[in-house]
């Protein structure tokens, strides 16, 4: 630090007179980001909206903000040898470990969640180091010379408000699949978010107040608006998830309008640095618009032609292929620029705090480059001349092109602009599958099966492309290859709990008997809160006749539904058939007081919903219990509330049944023949055409009820027994047998 504070003290004089880099309104307006306030609510009111014109605005934006600001660290890194042996570990290694990463990632799609995941928790601190460099600057440029207190404050400030903006990103369970979070509990994070943000507050008060002591607010006016730019930047989104109940995306904030504001801010400061570095070299002549096209097309060099090539020559997820180069090349920058920009290398120290031009003799001649043919290349000659015109027009068309693939692409509801972008990339997974939702829409499930599959096919590992492929099959009827393809899923990714359960559902539906339980089980034991793997696996045992084991999963079923009701307002039927189904295990179980309970609560609950059939059912079943237990006259009440309940419907099957079930228990009764045929009369008109076993039961029963009576009366009451049916319904209960 030394050198830095000579170099401050010997030009304090003159950065006090003018501490601009180009001049007042461009300075505060770009470098320190006083835009920031009037852009960010602009973007922020747009983000809510369904309008593509934010996501074409930010990706046309990158051509000229984002991919530049990557460049000019490239070529910042590399364009002089001195330069590229100086960063060697960086210019070299750390480029080769970083390519390494990226074939990697290509070939194991796992690891692409991680990989992006990094870049976007790495990007936030990025901006952070930056601003807070350009603080630093300005403050020095105008000669105050912050003390070690005062920047260590500043600095402990800066990091906290990005620790509060990681403890946003990591609340909860992500929403994004390619956004790894660690689950952090609200009731932990928004309390300490409160704190980081008082801290804040209190910390840049500090600071300010006795920097104030010895400058004017002229001279602080620049350091202090980058600090309301990190307010803006990193505790309005925290904020806006409070308020708002969502707020801001953990993708949307690294790669939407504080990505173009950032990169706007890198290119300012970098031009300014690259010109005086180049005078100071004895390079008069130095260009911005030459600078600026440079950095454009290499900045489309960086990113474009990449990820096309790798998907058209290699059949690889092109969608997937994009989001890898372009968290590889934010990584690399944040590696790179980390190295480059410090304010304590003397020379940088030089031409950004000291206004004077002065030569710079340890700058190496700019003629002598690296390799031999990188120099001819960047040479005079018309050979030169005309590879870098062409390369720098194939570029920039490249550039368009991609634009507009991107542009047809994210026309969701045109199926001629996505099938024109499928054209031209195939291998797109992003375009197959929205092309597929268009033509399910169109009613067209053969050509959207075949966008499906086709998205599947170039990105293998991706289970969520796979699942969907797999769904689609099952809308086809295709379960068989459905089944395969999640077999195929859980061989790759055994701790997949929906997709046992998945795979259960397709055996059964194969006839894998054996098969069925046995993965249900698998995907409880992966996920026991899962309340389809609980209902299902119950479903599976009730059917292969374990009724107490089934009677278990139907309780933590019950269990996950009553502790998250808002998921579940819809299931409602089935909430009462899993509890009928527990008060049958209860009876079977001798458990007679539990399973009164859940007959009574289940009758009541499917009469408060509309649910006629399923209230009809849990009285029967609780008129069942109550006359084993002797209790005739409750068992009457409750059949002839079921029977009411089935007036309402038009279920023939369950109405018969019920019919049958009361007649039964009338002639249990010791009740008149006639009215015990009615009932029998009634279960077999409603019966209609039901099950050939249904229908021998009710008639079974009629026989042996006709035996005890006369032909006449039974001839009698065939034509018309409307009005004993009715006399059964109103029996009154002290015509039962007595109790028991």
């Amino acid at each position: 630090m030394s050198s830095e504070a000579q170099t401050i003290a010997a030009g304090s004089e003159d950065t006090r007179k003018s501490p601009w880099i180009y001049g007042p309104w461009l300075d505060l307006i770009v470098g320190c980001g006083a835009w920031s306030a009037p852009l960010l609510l602009v973007s922020y009111s747009g983000q809510f909206s369904e309008s593509r014109f934010w996501p074409l605005a930010f990706y046309f934006l990158a051509l000229f903000f984002n991919y530049p600001h990557f460049m000019a660290t490239i070529y910042r890194a590399y364009h002089t040898r001195s330069e590229f042996a100086k960063y060697r570990v960086f210019t070299v290694h750390i480029t080769l470990l970083l390519i390494a990463a990226g074939i990697l990632v290509h070939s194991w799609y796992a690891l692409l969640p991680w990989l992006f995941t990094i870049y976007i928790c790495w990007s936030p601190w990025h901006y952070t180091g930056q601003n807070f460099g350009l603080l630093m600057m300005f403050a020095r440029r105008s000669g105050l010379a912050p003390t070690q207190s005062e920047r260590r404050l500043v600095w402990l400030a800066f990091a906290g408000s990005y620790l509060l903006l990681m403890l946003s990103f990591h609340t909860g369970t992500s929403n994004d699949p390619l956004v790894l979070s660690l689950g952090l509990p609200a009731s932990f994070t928004v309390p300490a978010r409160a704190v980081l943000a008082v801290f804040f507050g209190g910390a840049i008060v500090w600071a300010f107040g006795s920097m104030a002591k010895r400058a004017a607010w002229r001279e602080l006016l620049p350091s202090a608006i980058l600090s309301l730019t990190q307010v803006l930047w990193f505790l309005l989104p925290a904020i806006l998830e409070l308020t708002h109940s969502g707020g801001v995306t953990q993708t949307r904030y690294s790669s939407g309008i504080l990505a173009v504001l950032h990169s706007a801010q890198y290119l300012w400061i970098t031009s300014y640095y690259q010109e005086r570095e180049s005078r100071a070299s004895g390079l008069v002549a130095w260009s911005f618009s030459r600078y600026l096209l440079t950095l454009v097309t290499g900045g489309i060099a960086l990113f474009i032609p990449g990820p096309w090539i790798v998907s058209r020559a290699f059949h690889v997820d092109f969608a997937a292929s994009f989001l890898t180069f372009m968290a590889l090349v934010n990584i690399h920058h944040f590696i790179l620029d980390g190295a480059l920009w410090k304010l304590r290398d003397s020379r940088i120290a030089t031409l950004l705090l000291n206004p004077q031009q002065k030569k710079d003799d340890s700058t190496t001649d700019p003629n002598d480059r690296f390799l031999t043919k990188v120099r001819w290349v960047a040479g005079r000659s018309m050979g030169a001349r005309f590879i870098r015109v062409g390369a720098a027009s194939l570029l920039l068309a490249w550039g368009v092109f991609d634009q507009l693939h991107f542009f047809y692409s994210s026309k969701t509801d045109d199926a001629a602009a996505l099938q024109r972008a499928a054209a031209w990339n195939p291998d797109d997974s992003a375009v197959q599958t929205k092309l597929a939702r268009l033509e399910l829409a169109a009613r067209k499930p053969l050509d959207a099966l075949e966008s499906l599959k086709r998205a599947a096919d170039v990105n293998p590992s991706n289970i969520n492309l796979q699942e969907q492929y797999a769904q689609s099959l099952i809308a086809a009827k295709k379960i068989a290859e459905a089944y395969a393809v999640f077999q195929r899923i859980l061989a790759k990714n055994p701790k997949l709990a929906q997709g046992w359960v998945n795979l259960g559902l397709l055996a059964s539906q194969l006839g894998h008997d054996t098969e069925v339980v046995d993965d249900l089980r698998k995907a409880v034991e992966l996920d026991p809160e899962n309340a389809n793997a609980q209902l299902y696996l119950a479903e599976a045992l009730d059917q292969r006749g374990e009724e107490q084991a089934a009677a278990r999963h139907y309780r933590d079923y019950l269990r996950i539904v009553a502790a998250h009701k808002d998921e579940h307002k819809g299931d409602q039927a089935t909430v009462l058939s899993a509890l009928i189904k527990v008060a049958d295990a209860d009876a079977a179980g001798n458990r007679n007081a539990d399973a009164l309970a859940g007959y009574s609560a289940a009758a009541m609950n499917a009469e408060k919903s509309g649910h006629w059939n399923l209230a009809s059912l849990a009285l029967v079943h609780l008129a069942d219990l109550q006359e084993k237990r002797g209790n005739a006259a409750e068992a009457l009440a409750s059949y002839q509330q079921g029977l009411a309940f089935d007036q309402r419907l038009q279920e023939p099957q369950s109405a018969a049944a019920d019919w049958f079930n009361y007649a039964q228990f009338l002639r249990r009764q010791k009740q008149p023949n006639e009215m015990v045929l009615a009932c029998l009369f009634e279960a077999r008109r409603v019966a209609g055409n039901s099950s050939l076993q249904e229908d021998a039961a009710i008639e079974k029963a009629i026989l042996e009820v006709e035996a005890g009576l006369t032909r006449s009366v039974v001839s009698q009451l065939s034509k018309n027994y409307s009005k004993i049916l009715e006399e059964a319904l109103k029996l009154s209960p002290d015509r039962l047998l007595p109790r028991r």
